[in-house]
């Protein structure tokens, strides 16, 4: 799939530059993850609802003095702010992340989180189907987690574009987006093939590294 940018596009980006918050860069191409998902939802995906959620949250702090610079620390104070600053700050955040959770080239578990998944879960299969179910649950539109917590790894969900950061559920580790935005163009409303495919393109790379960073 051929992307053009048009020249209003393109004057976004510009003015995108100058912007508090900024959208970090996809590290594929929008066509790289077939097996998971399509060019077109990439796209969508990406420079609609990511940068919506952005342009929002810039503009819930346009109008301040000395805005929050510290995005992280606004997640993890949410309950300072108000329901649309907490939307649109979790649309960030998660995006953020998620983009770095999927990756076109085989990964696979450092020794260290194979060895943690195996004491936690009973094996890496098993995460994978503990998961899933917590996935396909959630209700409406949320996200499903890995985190680690209290010395353990966990599966925990939040609704809408809440972060397991916001209520103290553990450092997120790895996040699936479940919102319909994400799949509907190739998946329709099977939740449950787009889960499946996930897998496929798990950045265990990125989870690995995460991991080693709260142990």
């Amino acid at each position: 799939m051929n992307i053009v940018i048009s020249e209003s596009q393109y004057k976004l980006l510009l003015e995108e530059n100058n912007e508090l918050f900024k959208r970090v860069k996809l590290p594929y191409d929008y066509s790289d993850l077939k097996e998971f998902v399509g060019p077109e939802t990439m796209w969508e995906h990406y420079n609609r609802h990511y940068k919506g959620y952005t342009d929002k949250l810039n503009e819930s702090f346009s109008h301040r003095k000395n805005p929050p610079t510290d995005i992280l620390a606004i997640i993890k104070n949410i309950d300072k702010y108000n329901t649309f600053v907490r939307d649109n700050a979790g649309g960030y955040y998660n995006h953020s992340l998620f983009w770095d959770y999927i990756t076109p080239k085989s990964t696979k578990p450092s020794l260290e989180l194979s060895k943690k998944i195996d004491k936690d879960f009973g094996s890496l299969s098993k995460l994978k189907k503990v998961f899933s179910e917590q996935a396909i649950k959630v209700f409406g539109s949320g996200w499903c987690w890995l985190v680690y917590k209290d010395g353990k790894l966990k599966v925990v969900t939040t609704p809408n574009q809440d972060n397991p950061l916001m209520s103290d559920l553990g450092k997120p580790l790895l996040g699936l987006d479940v919102w319909e935005h994400a799949y509907y163009l190739n998946y329709m409303s099977n939740r449950k093939k787009y889960i499946k495919n996930f897998w496929k393109v798990v950045n265990w790379d990125t989870v690995s590294k995460e991991f080693n960073l709260v142990v």
